[in-house]
């Protein structure tokens, strides 16, 4: 396989999890770094709870099922259930 051909079974985490995690994580780090000029420690303070709160939406969006489907995966292994 050459570097240009993509192989179906490496997804590199792109789903909805992943994306909507990053998401408002980055939104998170914006919010932070626009309370440094203002010298607003509570908006900064928001901006930290904002990334904390995309990084459990993930996990959650995950758990849903919204995650990476390939086999050995850490997310993959974190929502399989034994029968």
């Amino acid at each position: 396989m050459s570097m240009g051909e993509h192989h179906p079974a490496h997804s590199h985490g792109n789903s909805v999890a992943a994306w909507a995690a990053v998401g408002i994580i980055c939104l998170g780090f914006l919010v932070g770094a626009i309370a440094f000029p203002l010298n607003s420690p509570w908006v900064f303070w928001a901006g930290v709870v904002i990334a904390v709160l995309g990084v459990a939406a993930g996990k959650v969006l995950a758990m849903m099922g919204f995650g990476v489907s390939v086999p050995g995966h850490p997310v993959e292994s974190a929502t399989v259930t034994d029968p």
